[in-house]
């Protein structure tokens, strides 16, 4: 067998036993300390394969891993604890995670290289942490709510943001912790189909969407979301979607909703589609699923921007539009059973 063939298996092998001890059925659906029902969504990521082209194997692994997500929210809250909480502990399972594209399995820019996006808002205080285009960093997530909690900036980017997680004792790994051989093999076939003279991704390339998101209502009605990704395969080194920008792909206010977003990026910045979820449930008087809807199809999708986002309201409400083939989703509530769809 040749080298690359044992690496692969040697993988496959890891990744069942990482699941297997991993992965539990969400028990906890059990009220909090408040009065409201509290609720978790999650979604690790828009696009992937269409209906019916994934090995069943691997369908299991999304299934099991998002319920793994939606049992370690659900025991926050169900025991009182805080969305914010929730949501920073579901993404950093996320995160370590190699299934998805975020943390350790991140897809790799055009040099090869795992450059690492995250955000965090809470819905009570209205404030927000992000770091963007780190490469040290074993949770960025972590090192967003730190932003947030510990300085008076909302985003640090690059070897700033690599510092400043030094500096708060933040875990720190090799920049090769973050790369998988699935990955790796994945960077190493759209290289070769990349020509010289065209550094951007192609139009194949750009299907490779990806992100983790969360967001929460606990029992105390504080709404949060937060967004973790390693963005596009081949991305020009030091680009940054939407994943660490605020009200773009990812935004909570406990007067409307919180919102996690995931595909093509530059759609979803310049069109603020995180935050035009929220404006027209505050300003238009709509529901969740119609806002959520009206940014994903009717203003999105209609410019050529493909990708989903997850949403929860202030009531409880949920949504999880999606554009895309696939958009790997699930959710939680007080007295509820966990629900996980991929189509």
């Amino acid at each position: 067998m040749r080298k690359t063939g044992i690496l692969f298996l040697f993988s496959f092998l890891l990744m069942g036993g990482w699941l297997a001890a991993q992965v539990n059925p969400v028990t906890a659906v059990s009220k909090g300390g408040g009065d409201k029902r509290w609720v978790v969504v999650v979604h690790g990521g828009a696009g992937g394969p269409a209906k019916g082209t994934m090995k069943p194997e691997k369908e299991k692994q999304y299934s099991d891993s998002l319920g793994r997500a939606l049992q370690i929210g659900a025991g926050i809250l169900s025991s009182g604890g805080s969305s914010l909480d929730a949501v920073e502990a579901v993404i950093r399972f996320m995160e370590d995670c190699p299934l998805f594209n975020a943390g350790r399995g991140a897809v790799l820019t055009n040099d090869g290289k795992a450059e690492l996006d995250a955000s965090i808002m809470d819905g009570k205080t209205g404030k927000a942490g992000a770091v963007a285009g780190v490469t040290i960093i074993k949770n960025p997530i972590t090192a967003a709510r730190a932003v947030m909690d510990k300085t008076p900036y909302v985003m640090l980017a690059g070897n700033g943001a690599d510092a400043f997680a030094k500096a708060q004792g933040l875990q720190i790994v090799d920049p090769m912790y973050f790369i998988t051989p699935e990955r790796l093999e994945a960077w190493k076939t759209a290289k070769d189909k990349i020509r010289p003279e065209q550094p951007a991704p192609t139009s194949a390339e750009k299907e490779k969407k990806g992100t983790v998101g969360c967001v929460a209502l606990d029992s105390y009605g504080n709404l949060a979301a937060g967004t973790s990704t390693g963005g596009m395969m081949m991305k020009l080194s030091g680009r940054v979607g939407d994943s660490p920008i605020i009200g773009a792909g990812t935004y909570a206010d406990n007067n409307s909703c919180a919102v996690s977003c995931t595909g093509q990026g530059e759609y979803f910045i310049r069109n603020c589609a995180a935050y035009s979820v929220a404006v027209q449930l505050v300003y238009g008087n709509k529901t969740l699923e119609d806002a959520a809807h009206f940014v994903i199809f009717d203003i999105l999708k209609q410019k050529g921007g493909e990708g989903g986002l997850i949403a929860v309201d202030k009531d409880g409400h949920i949504a999880m539009p999606f554009s895309t083939n696939a958009m790997f989703r699930g959710t939680v509530s007080a007295g509820a059973q966990p629900e996980i769809k991929i189509y």
